[in-house]
């Protein structure tokens, strides 16, 4: 378990490399975050169910509400909680948007530091696209898609989750 979470947290941590299609964007040095309105990705709000790491997966949005919508991420292995994710969708001052995230292991303990979060930029949005900087979610009907850019020492890998709208 240990292996698998160090694995994890250092591919989020270090997802900044190349080499992989453009499904998944990067932002170069030289580039700056698209500016965007949580109107424009509202589609994400609901209760998705799906796959993803080789386990069961379960992601939450919830409307917009005073510049932010929030989401929880919860991720089971053989029926064991692993661990979860509180996440913060921001409309910043400046007008981009960034998804900002903290992971739990099962029993609440954080992976970051108090005040470190994961912090994935946005990109560009097409329709009901969103690039982020290293991470892309992508609707077509009830059917949500996540790939986040993974790394770590030995190697660099797509993560791709399937997850379809369900109700509460």
């Amino acid at each position: 378990m240990k292996k698998y979470t160090y694995l994890l947290l250092t591919g989020l941590l270090y997802f900044y490399s190349n080499g992989f299609a453009q499904e998944v964007l990067q932002l170069k040095d030289s580039e700056v975050a698209d500016k965007g309105k949580l109107s424009d990705i509202a589609w994400l709000t609901g209760n998705w169910k799906g796959t993803g790491l080789g386990g069961t997966c379960d992601e939450l949005w919830m409307p917009a509400g005073d510049s932010s919508m929030q989401g929880i991420f919860r991720f089971y292995e053989k029926g064991r909680l692993q661990f979860t994710e509180y996440m913060n969708l921001t409309q910043e001052n400046d007008g981009t948007l960034s998804v900002k995230l903290k992971h739990f292991s099962a029993d609440l303990s954080p992976w970051e530091e108090k005040e470190d979060w994961t912090i994935f930029k946005l990109i560009k949005l097409e329709n009901q696209t969103a690039y982020f900087n290293g991470m892309t979610y992508h609707r077509i009907k009830n059917k949500l898609v996540i790939k986040l850019r993974m790394h770590n020492k030995e190697k660099e890998w797509l993560e791709e989750f399937v997850f379809y709208k369900k109700k509460l």
